[in-house]
């Protein structure tokens, strides 16, 4: 996978600790929608471990991670207003009509709108809607950077045992 741009993080160092969260976020989020590049729709949807974790899955639950921690967290919208499942486990499931392009153009979507959803906000902000309770968009950005880190390194992992079969 390695699609991480080369300096794109490194071109915030000087920058607040907003910008190098919003940064290293956005370069997992790009890191992982490319995931899908350059694969058949069969590679993109093959399960190669016992869960129900896909390339094509994976990027389908970020898109719920983005809707559900920059919408349902921000506007306490409940997750089926969002039209999202309501278990986390559940957004893995695929679609008869889910591709790889509607995947990632939905997934690109959402990280457009989380950042419409937080660019009025600071790190010491409240995010009211979440299960938990109420969250600073501290915490948020780093329970995100860390989930979708997980999930690059899953989606590395994955790729390259389709590319090397």
């Amino acid at each position: 996978m390695s699609s991480y741009p080369p300096t794109f993080a490194d071109q915030v160092v000087a920058q607040s600790a907003q910008a190098q969260f919003e940064a290293f976020i956005d370069e997992h989020r790009i890191a992982l929608n490319g995931c899908l590049d350059g694969l058949t729709e069969e590679q993109a949807r093959r399960s190669l471990v016992a869960s129900r974790t896909t390339l094509l899955g994976l990027v389908k639950h970020a898109t719920f991670v983005e809707k559900v921690w920059f919408d349902e967290a921000v506007t306490c919208r409940t997750r089926a207003e969002i039209g999202v499942p309501a278990e986390s486990h559940d957004s893995f499931i695929l679609d008869d009509d889910d591709t790889i392009a509607t995947v990632q153009q939905a997934h690109r979507e959402a990280c457009e709108a989380s950042r419409r959803a937080t660019a009025s906000l600071g790190l010491d902000d409240i995010l009211p809607g979440n299960r938990r309770g109420p969250l600073p968009l501290r915490w948020v950005y780093l329970h995100v950077l860390r989930e979708l880190a997980q999930h690059c390194g899953h989606a590395d992992i994955l790729r390259e045992q389709l590319i090397d079969k």
